[in-house]
């Protein structure tokens, strides 16, 4: 897809989400979040759709995976994560909250990720097409 399909695909999982209470057809029953962040470079909030794994040990904190399908580069809201760790919304279900980024280090990420594998063969996938080690990024909710 280019920037433009890209765009566009996400603005309408964006509304589905919205209107639907936090669902996604396309993504059956994998928990879905909606990740607001400030642009690294251009100050713009961005908004993102992305699968998550609740931390079982902290109902306020929550795993997303910058895996960009298997890409050899980090996403571009990966990067508005690490320089804004602390200006960014994320939106569950029907509710919105300002929250913290932390990127995990080794081995809780190699841990957190291989879970999220488990759960969803994708993800092992995405980690098979690309040597970099895909980033696990812990967003704590301000509820």
């Amino acid at each position: 897809m280019n920037k433009q399909e890209t765009l566009a695909f996400n603005e309408r999982n964006i509304a589905e989400f919205r209107s639907s209470h936090g669902k996604i057809a396309s993504f059956g029953d994998a928990p879905i979040l909606l990740l607001t962040s400030k642009g690294a470079r251009s100050g713009e909030r961005r908004t993102n759709p992305m699968m998550y794994l609740a931390d079982d040990d902290d109902p306020n904190r929550v795993f997303v995976f910058a895996s960009y399908a298997g890409a050899d580069q980090n996403p571009a809201w990966y990067h508005n994560l690490v320089a804004n760790p602390d200006d960014l919304e994320v939106e569950l279900g029907d509710g919105r909250y300002p929250a913290s980024a932390e990127v995990l280090p080794e081995p809780e990420r190699a841990e957190i990720y291989a879970m999220q594998a488990g759960r969803y063969p994708g993800f092992a996938g995405y980690q098979e097409m690309t040597t970099r080690a895909i980033p696990v990024v812990a967003l704590t909710l301000q509820r």
